[in-house]
């Protein structure tokens, strides 16, 4: 499995930004799709964003328009830009990654974006 590290959580006003980076142990182009999920307290972890191998993005509903998920091949590196964030934004955030040969899902252990004034 690959291994994942996530940074650039912290704390951040509302309306502010925040860009999470999710490196990779191996190319990203050896995974099918790679993005992030959330996990609010007391909620369930939710899809926010993915990218596949093909550069195809999707968003979950509630941050289509405020967040942008990229990557840089070179870097091994996946980005997620978050802009006009808003308290319900504030969870841990994973990224993950769908091995493309071993059909495995890998997960990072998280980074917490808290939005609070």
């Amino acid at each position: 499995q690959v291994q994942l590290v996530e940074s650039g959580g912290g704390l951040v006003q509302p309306g502010g930004s925040l860009r999470l980076s999710c490196e990779a142990s191996r190319s990203i182009f050896s995974n099918d799709a790679m993005g992030w999920y959330r996990q609010a307290p007391g909620k369930e972890r939710e899809l926010v964003a993915r990218i596949t191998n093909g550069g195809r993005t999707n968003y979950a509903d509630s941050v289509e328009g405020r967040f942008t998920i990229s990557r840089d091949s070179a870097k091994n590196t996946v980005y997620l830009q978050m802009d006009s964030l808003k308290p319900e934004d504030t969870a841990v955030f994973y990224c993950y990654a769908d091995g493309r040969y071993d059909g495995m899902r890998s997960w990072g252990k998280g980074t917490l974006v808290i939005v609070s004034s």
